[in-house]
C-alpha cells in the first residue's frame, strides 16, 4: 500500500471508528440511563420499577445469546467474496439497519409502554435482536479490517491509533453532548435529566452520524492483496469454536480482557448516574466528558512511542495500575466535584491504551492461529474482542438496571430522595465489584498471555517462509506456458542479478531454510549498493508486508524468491521501500526494493540478497555464473527446463 492511500485508509478508518464509538456508547451506557429514568412512566412506581427489572434481563439474556452467534457471524465475514471485499458490504448494511434499530429503540412505541406493555415487550425484543445483530456484523467486519489492511505490527498499531482516536472523540463526545442535546429538544427538564422528546431526538443524531461514518468505510479502505491472505480451506460451521478454542493465547486473552472490561464497563456506565443523583447535577458530566476527549486523545497518541520504548505488556500494566489509583480516589471523592473529576479522570486515561494492547494481540493472534492450524481466520478471530465488549455492555445494562432499581435512581428520583443506605450500596457497585474484576483479569493477563511484539514477527517470518516455499504451486495468475521474447530458446531462462555485489554460494547462508535447499536452489549476493531490480520479466505474485521479499513468476513458470537480509523480518518494513503491488508485471531490470544497509546493520542483522527459485523441482538443471563481482546487468544464471 502506497504512502498516500494508507494515509486516506486511516483517515477513513478513523472516521469509521468515530461514528462507530458513538454508536456503542449510546448503546451500552446512555440507553439504559434512557430506560429507568424516562422510558416507563405509568404513574405506578412498582409498575414502573418491574418493566424496567424484565427489560434489563431480557438486555442481560440476548447478550449471553450472543457468546454463541458472533462467532459464528465472524466465519460467515470470512466467507464473504464481493468486489467490495469481505468486510466493507458487511460495516455499510450494518450501519444502516443498526442505526434505524437504534433510533427505534428511543421510544415507546407509539405509547405501548402504557396502553398495551405485553406488546411493547414482544416488539422490543425483536428490535433488539435486529439492531444487534446487525451492529454486530459491522462490529466484527469493521474490527475485522486491521489485519487485511496490513500484516506489519507497526502499521497496524498506526492504523489501530488513528482507529482508538476517532473512538476515543466518538466516544466522549456523546457524553459532552449527551445532556445538552436532551435538554435542548426536551419540552420539561425533570431536574436536568430531560424527557423522552430529548432522548429520542439525540438517538437520532447518534444514528444518523454513525451511519454516514459507515459509508466513509466504505469508500475510504482498501484490503491488500497478499498470499497469506489466502485459505487453503474454509473454516466450516460446525468447526467455528474448535478453531477458537485452540487458538490458547485468544482464549486466554479473551478470558482477561473479558473480565477487565465487565468491570470497566460498570464504572463507566454508572458516572452519569453519580452526577445525576449523587453529586445532583447531571450536567456537569459535559465537563468529565471533554475532559476524558482531551486526555484520551493524548493517551492514544502517545501509544505507539510508549509500546516501542516499553513494549505493549509493559504499557497494560502501568495503565492497570493508574486506573486503580482513580478507583481508589473516587471512593473517597463523595460529592467534591473536583475529586470526581479528578478520579474519572485516572480512570478513564489507561482505557484507550489497554484497548489498543489487548486490540492488537488479538490482531496478532490472527497470524498465531494460521501457523498453528494452517488457515486464516481473521474475522472469526477478531470477532472476539466485540464479543466481550458487548458482554460487558449486557452484563453493565443488567447490573446498572437493577442497581436502579434497587437504591431509588428511577422515574422522578433526585438527589434529594436517595437515601445514605442507597448511594452506599450504589457507591460498591460502581467502585468496588470493578476493582475486583479489573484485579482478577489482571493476573490471568500477567501469567496466561505470552504472544508479543517479538513472537509475533517470528510467526510472521515463519509464515512467510513456509507460504514462499509453497507458493510456486499456486495458480498461475494468467501466466501461460509460453516462449520467452527475449530468448533465443524458448526452454531457457536466463536469470541477471537482481542486486550489485559479490556472489556467495547459497550453502554459505547463515540460515539452514535457505543453505540446506528447503527453499529451492538459487544463489546469494552480498550488496555493494542498496537497490533490488527484478531478475526477469515475470509477474509479481507474492508481496510481503514487512517489504523485505517479493516473488516472482516468468513467463514460462519459473518461480523466485528474492529475500533482502537474515532476519530482517523483524525490523517490520524499516529500512525497505518498495515499487511494486501484488499482480504487476515487471521487466528485467526494473527497481523492485530499495532497502538501508545502515539500518539493517544498526540491528545487527545480514544484509546479503538471497534467490531461491521455490520450484527448482520442476526444472531439468539451474547453472550458475563462477563469478565474484556481479552487475545486475549481467547474466549470471540460467535455468533449462
Amino acid at each position: 500500500m502506497n504512502t498516500k492511500h494508507s494515509i486516506t485508509s486511516r483517515i477513513s478508518y478513523a472516521f469509521g471508528a468515530f461514528g462507530h464509538d458513538m454508536f456503542f456508547a449510546t448503546l451500552s451506557t446512555y440507553f439504559i440511563m434512557f430506560v429507568t429514568t424516562h422510558l416507563f412512566n405509568t404513574g405506578s412506581t412498582s409498575q414502573n420499577d418491574m418493566m424496567i427489572s424484565i427489560i434489563t434481563l431480557i438486555i442481560f439474556l440476548l447478550r449471553f445469546v450472543e457468546l454463541a452467534v458472533d462467532p459464528l457471524i465472524g466465519n460467515a465475514i470470512d466467507n464473504t467474496r464481493t468486489r467490495w471485499g469481505k468486510f466493507k458490504p458487511w460495516v455499510v448494511i450494518g450501519g444502516g439497519v443498526g442505526s434505524i434499530s437504534l433510533i427505534c429503540l428511543f421510544t415507546d412505541f407509539g405509547g405501548l409502554t402504557k396502553n398495551n406493555p405485553v406488546l411493547y415487550l414482544v416488539l422490543f425484543a425483536i428490535v433488539y435482536i435486529l439492531m444487534d445483530m446487525f451492529y454486530s456484523f459491522k462490529d466484527i467486519a469493521y474490527w475485522s479490517m486491521i489485519p487485511a489492511l496490513s500484516f506489519d505490527s507497526h502499521e497496524r498499531e498506526k492504523t489501530a491509533t488513528f482507529a482508538r482516536i476517532g473512538s476515543t472523540i466518538g466516544g466522549n463526545i456523546v457524553g459532552v453532548v449527551v445532556m445538552p442535546l436532551v435538554l435542548l429538544f426536551s419540552i420539561s427538564s425533570n431536574h436536568g435529566t430531560g424527557d423522552s422528546r430529548g432522548w429520542f431526538w439525540f438517538a437520532v443524531i447518534v444514528g444518523t452520524i454513525s451511519f454516514i461514518t459507515a459509508v466513509i468505510v466504505g469508500f475510504g479502505t482498501k484490503e491488500v492483496d497478499s498470499a497469506l491472505r489466502k485459505n487453503k480451506e474454509q473454516t466450516k460451521f460446525k468447526d467455528v469454536f474448535k478453531v477458537l478454542i485452540k487458538n490458547d493465547q485468544l482464549m486466554w486473552l479473551s478470558l482477561s480482557y473479558g473480565l477487565y472490561t465487565i468491570g470497566v464497563t460498570l464504572t463507566n456506565s454508572m458516572e452519569l448516574y453519580y452526577f445525576s443523583f449523587i453529586l445532583g447535577d447531571a450536567s456537569k458530566f459535559s465537563i468529565l466528558a471533554i475532559l476524558n476527549t482531551i486526555v484520551g486523545l493524548f493517551a492514544v497518541s502517545v501509544f505507539p512511542s510508549l509500546a516501542k520504548r516499553w513494549k505493549r505488556k509493559n504499557v497494560f500494566f502501568i495503565s492497570i495500575a493508574i486506573m486503580v489509583l482513580g478507583l481508589l480516589l473516587f471512593s473517597f471523592a463523595d460529592t467534591s466535584l473536583p475529586l470526581v473529576i479528578a478520579a474519572a479522570v485516572l480512570f478513564f486515561i489507561p482505557q484507550p491504551l489497554i484497548f489498543l494492547v489487548v486490540l492488537m494481540t488479538i490482531t496478532d493472534a490472527v497470524e498465531y492461529g494460521q501457523l498453528k492450524e494452517g488457515h486464516r481466520d481473521e474475522s472469526l478471530t477478531l470477532s472476539v474482542r466485540p464479543l466481550l465488549d458487548k458482554l460487558a455492555g449486557a452484563v453493565s445494562n443488567g447490573v446498572v438496571g437493577l442497581t436502579a432499581v434497587w437504591v431509588g435512581m428511577t422515574t422522578g428520583a433526585s438527589a434529594s430522595s436517595i437515601t445514605s443506605a442507597g448511594r452506599l450500596t450504589f457507591k460498591f457497585m460502581m467502585l468496588g465489584i470493578p476493582f475486583l474484576f479489573v484485579i482478577i483479569g489482571t493476573f490471568v493477563f500477567f501469567k496466561k498471555v505470552k504472544l508479543n511484539e517479538k513472537m509475533h514477527a517470528e510467526i510472521v517470518d515463519e509464515l512467510e517462509k513456509k507460504w514462499g516455499k509453497n507458493f510456486g504451486s499456486t495458480e498461475d495468475d494468467g501466466f501461460i506456458e509460453q516462449p520467452i521474447s527475449d530468448q533465443s530458446d524458448e526452454s531457457v531462462l536466463n536469470i541477471y542479478a537482481p542486486v550489485d555485489g559479490a556472489l556467495v554460494p547459497l550453502e554459505a547462508v547463515n540460515d539452514d531454510v535457505f543453505s540446506s535447499g528447503k527453499m529451492g536452489k538459487g544463489f546469494a549476493i552480498k550488496p555493494k549498493g542498496n537497490k533490488v531490480y527484478a531478475p526477469f520479466d515475470g509477474l509479481v505474485r507474492m508481496t510481503f508486508s514487512t517489504r523485505h521479499a517479493v516473488g516472482i513468476v516468468s513467463k514460462s513458470g519459473a518461480v523466485a524468491l528474492i529475500h533482502v537480509g537474515l532476519g530482517t523480518v523483524n525490523l517490520k518494513g524499516e529500512g525497505f521501500i518498495t515499487y511494486f503491488d501484488r499482480g504487476k508485471e515487471v521487466k528485467r531490470g526494473e527497481l523492485l526494493i530499495e532497502f538501508s544497509p545502515e539500518i539493517i546493520a544498526e540491528n545487527g542483522y545480514d544484509d546479503v540478497v538471497i534467490t531461491v527459485f521455490t520450484n527448482s523441482d520442476s526444472y531439468q538443471s539451474i547453472t550458475i555464473e563462477q563469478k565474484h563481482d556481479v552487475h545486475h546487468n549481467e547474466i549470471i544464471a540460467k535455468i533449462i527446463k
